[in-house]
């Protein structure tokens, strides 16, 4: 089979070993001359974002590099791009790299012509109006890693510094007008963040499938999402050259980010005030709460996961065996089975089961677990109680 296509769906994208290359032409049909790049600072140096940019500048685009940017990308961050993009005259930005780079370049996009601040644009009500549109810059996103899916979303996770929280910032045109999945772009992405990504993936596409709310797309993309994992992440993890399974699990990624228009849950809920106040692997945080919050879900999504082991054609039936291969996923992956295996005790328990409680991402869990249920599903996953 040959794993290559352009697709408009959920915007336009390319899909296809060597499509980098295609980079100044998908500039050139959103009128940007002169980009701003935003991208991860372990990326900056790589000879992967020097290909990048001389294939740039051979046609004439001439092109600032943007990088000063956390894991979890900051307010301060934002404002640094906007200020980048400013003084360099950039007319669109280019994000490329992993979760972080694309969250970043994406709110840069959004914030270089407004007046407000990025606060304001927090997924809450209709704040997403108070944007002045005509001032959004256009975006090109390549992915560099298989997991957030964020070059096909409509917002950026964005930390606020202050209080600690993590914010989701949205606009719809926030969705970039071009997407480049290059699989030859991943390939420098070690096992362990292969593996971590990967599951990043999983988990949303799962969480969309288990919402409850009436989305019957985004349920049948999820559905196909999950069983991409289940057949390329091993491979991808095992074999890091592994083109077919590379372009697959980028393909996983964008289905898992587009099916989560029908909600998210538990995983999210907590990964982001963990994310926020010990600056964790988002990716990984997942990876760890996955079996926890599925325990804590099963009453309400017993039949849901049943038919999902039916169509994975897992061994045994049900639920159980649903969870025996996530389980079971995790341990070949070398995923760690707690949150104190990477450093997190349960010292703000009550702070973080409020703030989970208060996570955007909880309305689309299956139960209203409230504060005092993120807060023992927390302990669980510290302890390893699954």
């Amino acid at each position: 089979m040959t794993l290559t296509a352009n697709w408009n769906y959920p915007t336009s994208i390319r899909v296809g070993a060597g499509r980098v290359a295609e980079l100044p032409d998908a500039c050139r049909e959103l009128g940007i001359g002169t980009p701003l790049l935003v991208t991860d600072p372990g990326l900056a140096g790589l000879p992967l974002m020097r290909r990048v940019l001389e294939t740039l500048q051979r046609t004439g685009l001439q092109t600032e590099l943007f990088s000063a940017i956390k894991a979890n990308p900051n307010g301060d961050n934002v404002a640094a791009g906007v200020a980048a993009f400013h003084r360099a005259g950039c007319d669109g930005v280019i994000a490329c790299g992993g979760g972080s780079a694309l969250d970043a370049a994406k709110a840069v996009a959004l914030m270089v012509g407004q007046q407000r601040p990025l606060w304001d644009f927090e997924d809450l009500g209709d704040n997403w109006t108070r944007v002045n549109e005509e001032g959004m810059a256009p975006v090109v996103a390549l992915p560099t890693t298989a997991g957030t899916g964020s070059e096909v979303g409509r917002a950026s996770v964005i930390t606020d510094q202050d209080d600690r929280r993590k914010k989701i910032i949205f606009h719809p045109r926030m969705l970039p007008e071009r997407v480049i999945l290059d699989p030859e772009l991943t390939l420098g992405l070690p096992p362990d963040l292969t593996a971590a990504t990967g599951m990043d993936a999983l988990s949303h596409s799962l969480e969309a499938f288990c919402a409850p709310s009436y989305h019957p797309m985004a349920e049948g993309i999820a559905v196909e999402g999950i069983r991409l994992v289940q057949q390329f992440l091993p491979r991808a993890v095992a074999d890091g050259s592994d083109l077919e399974a590379r372009t697959q699990m980028l393909v996983a990624s964008a289905m898992g980010a587009t099916a989560f228009q029908r909600g998210l849950g538990g995983m999210h809920a907590l990964a982001h005030p963990l994310g926020a106040l010990y600056d964790a692997h988002h990716g990984t945080l997942n990876a760890i709460l996955m079996p926890y919050v599925l325990q804590a879900n099963r009453d309400a999504i017993g039949e849901r996961i049943d038919h999902l082991a039916q169509c994975m054609d897992l061994p045994g039936s049900g639920y159980d065996a649903f969870l025996e291969w996530v389980l079971a996923l995790r341990e070949l992956l070398s995923i760690p089975h707690t949150l104190a295996e990477i450093g997190i005790d349960d010292s703000h328990a009550d702070r973080i089961g409020a703030m989970a409680a208060a996570d955007p991402s909880a309305g689309g869990n299956p139960v209203d677990l409230g504060s005092d249920g993120y807060r023992s599903l927390f302990l669980r996953a510290v302890a390893g109680e699954v």
